[in-house]
Order: C-alpha cells, then sequence, then structure tokens
C-alpha cells in the first residue's frame, strides 16, 4: 500500500483549475442567457452547450483519476464537523457537476431543441418531446443552478479560509504551483 499523497497529481490540479474557470464562466453564461434577448442569446446557448457537454467530459475524467490517484488526508487537527462539511460539499461538488449538464440535455431534448456543439457535432435526443418534461427539467437546472453557485462560493470560502488563515497544507495540496505554509518550511 503506497502512502497518501501530500499533494493531488499534477493532472487533478490541472484539470480542478481548468473546470474550475469553466464553471465560473458557465455559470455567469447561464445567468446572462436568461437576461439576454436577440442577437447575444444564440451564441450564449452554443456557448454553454459546449462548455456543458465539455465539463461532463472532464468531470468522468477526474473521477477516474481520483479514484487512481487518491487525494491528500485533510489535517488531522482539523476538526470533525469541519472534515465532515468538506466530505459532503465535494460529494456535492461533484453530483453538481455531473447533474448539472445531464439536467441541461434533458431540458433542450425535451423541448425537442437540437443540441448542436461548436465545431458542428450533433448529439442526438436521448428524450421524447415534452412541455411538462421540458418545465420540470428547465426549472430543476435553474434552481440547482443557483444551488450550485453558493456551493461554489462556499467552496472558495473554504479554500481562502485554509490558505490564508489555517494555513495548513489544504490549499496548497490542489495550488498548480508550489506555496509554502506552515506545514512546509521555506527553501
Amino acid at each position: 500500500m503506497r502512502d497518501a499523497p501530500h499533494r493531488f497529481a499534477a493532472i487533478q490540479r490541472l484539470l480542478h483549475w481548468l473546470m474550475a474557470a469553466c464553471i465560473i464562466a458557465m455559470l455567469f453564461i447561464g445567468v446572462g442567457m436568461v437576461s439576454t434577448v436577440m442577437p447575444d442569446y444564440l451564441p450564449l446557448i452554443r456557448i454553454h452547450e459546449t462548455l456543458g457537454v465539455a465539463l461532463l467530459v472532464l468531470v468522468v475524467i477526474r473521477l477516474a483519476l481520483r479514484l487512481h490517484y487518491g487525494a491528500p488526508p485533510l489535517p488531522a487537527d482539523l476538526p470533525p464537523g469541519i472534515k465532515l462539511g468538506a466530505r459532503l460539499s465535494h460529494l456535492a461538488l461533484y453530483g453538481f457537476m455531473v447533474v448539472m449538464p445531464l439536467l441541461g440535455l434533458g431540458m433542450l431534448w425535451a423541448a425537442a431543441y437540437p443540441v448542436v456543439l461548436y465545431g458542428g457535432i450533433h448529439i442526438p435526443a436521448f428524450l421524447p418531446q415534452s412541455d411538462r418534461g421540458h418545465t420540470l427539467l428547465w426549472n430543476a437546472h435553474v434552481y440547482l443552478g443557483l444551488a450550485f453557485f453558493a456551493l461554489v462560493l462556499l467552496h472558495l470560502a473554504a479554500a481562502l479560509f485554509h490558505a490564508l488563515i489555517r494555513r495548513d497544507g489544504v490549499f496548497r495540496s490542489i495550488a498548480l504551483f508550489p506555496l509554502h505554509d506552515k506545514t512546509t518550511p521555506a527553501e
């Protein structure tokens, strides 16, 4: 059995930050879509759909990498409630990263809208047309999107807490570049 890593693997860190940027963009594009009228609406939809499908593919890759490489342990002195919150929030983040694109696709399929990504990639419908289904999926996508945004803000707050206040190595474990904190002496 190998020792637990002190940092996520480089590919995990890269995917984390790439997906973080894409998710933030998606949240703002989603808000822009529902508050914009033609002609800006259609390009926003195409970007949103393409990024959503790309994020779905990336989260599957990321989950496979997480299973393969594992994750660094949380600091031993972290209170049990915070450890539980960290585990539950990460599960929720992964859940949202899987569910949100699927809801978006389902919503489009239920409305009988074609899903055409940049590059001319067509994704065939896997749901029948249904006005009721479209409304249900649209509402779920919007309201869960707001919950996802709140969870992203909570995740950001926790990252800043670990990076700036506790300085306990948690942020360092996912940072793209080496950082020094109280657990890693400066060289």
